[in-house]
């Protein structure tokens, strides 16, 4: 049965229109057009799945057009970028329409932001693992396949991907008591290290200033994905750009090697020349934001979560 979040959310819920994949766009205009779907998505359903004081945290959830009871897809959430003080929603709704469009069921989430809601990176990751715990719980409702949840995020919201598999803590109490463990990862220029590695620290000096001034140290290992790897990681795709002066490469690099040294598949697609941010629909005209969706495509039906060939335009993935 569908919970009373879940019924407030379809009274909410719009008509179930043709989706238009223009119409959603991430910050600065999307490059994609309607051609770039395989299918159609249905307009998304907004469901609270977690209410902290008088904040309420919502999962916006797509859904293929013909989409039917009884069905089990795989899906993905995707959490937004913003480095934990801000971030939009929508920044990924382009790919869920896509990748809605191509059979699964795709899910933008909110979590605390510290500009919204007063709260740090830690609070974030818990929020994260409370999203995925809540569409694996209601997974029979959403026509989802509890065995196939995939986690994606870009920047901070990588990051919160991330630690949802890697941190897989006991549920807070009210929470279901239910894995939080997302079966694979796609991660676009992902923060994956926030504590030194052999006493080295990684991250550029004015940027390590900034997150001390915000968040003290309070809790640093518990959001630093390079720290918690073991052989229980599941298979990552990273898109990442070589000139990212946020989250530099060879954080990405470091965290790809300990994942092959644990015997974890770790695809690591670096694109030449670009900075952070760079796969968004709305840069460069879209180039990157189809590049790395259509690697996503592919990453995706090699775990079978996806059919066929990528339809999106564009399909070069720009690794090397």
């Amino acid at each position: 049965m569908i919970d009373s979040a879940m019924a407030f959310g379809l009274i909410l819920a719009t008509a179930v229109l043709p989706a238009v994949l223009a119409s959603c766009m991430a910050s600065g205009g999307s490059g994609a057009t309607a051609d770039d779907r395989a299918g159609k998505a249905r307009e998304p359903v907004q469901h609270v799945y977690k209410s902290v004081g008088k904040h309420r945290l919502v999962l916006k959830v797509y859904v293929p057009a013909d989409a039917a009871p009884g069905d089990a897809r795989p899906a993905i959430v995707f959490f937004f970028g913003g480095g934990f003080v801000g971030g939009r929603l929508t920044q990924f709704d382009p790919h869920c329409r896509y990748l809605a469009g191509r059979g699964m069921v795709a899910v933008a989430a909110e979590y605390r932001v510290k500009e919204r809601h007063g709260s740090t990176p830690v609070d974030s990751c818990i929020d994260g693992r409370a999203a995925v715990r809540w569409l694996r719980g209601h997974a029979a409702d959403l026509g989802i396949d509890p065995r196939r949840i995939a986690a994606g995020g870009g920047s901070a919201g990588g990051t919160v991907a991330a630690m949802a598999r890697l941190m897989d803590e006991k549920p807070p109490e009210g929470e279901p008591q239910i894995s939080a463990r997302p079966d694979a990862l796609v991660l676009f220029n992902p923060a994956v290290v926030y504590a030194p590695i052999d006493d080295r620290e990684l991250r550029p000096e004015e940027r390590l200033e900034l997150y001390v001034q915000r968040w003290q140290r309070s809790g640093i290992l518990d959001i630093s994905a390079w720290h918690h790897v073991t052989s229980d990681a599941p298979p990552t795709l990273i898109h990442h750009g070589d000139k990212d002066a946020i989250c530099p490469i060879e954080t990405v690099r470091l965290f790809e090697k300990k994942m092959k040294a644990h015997g974890v598949r770790c695809e690591l697609k670096v694109y030449e020349g670009q900075g952070h941010g760079f796969f968004n629909a709305g840069r460069a005209g879209g180039t990157y934001y189809r590049r790395t969706l259509a690697a996503t495509d592919r990453f995706l039906a090699s775990l079978g979560y996806l059919e066929g060939e990528p339809t999106i335009g564009d399909p070069a993935d720009g690794d090397r």
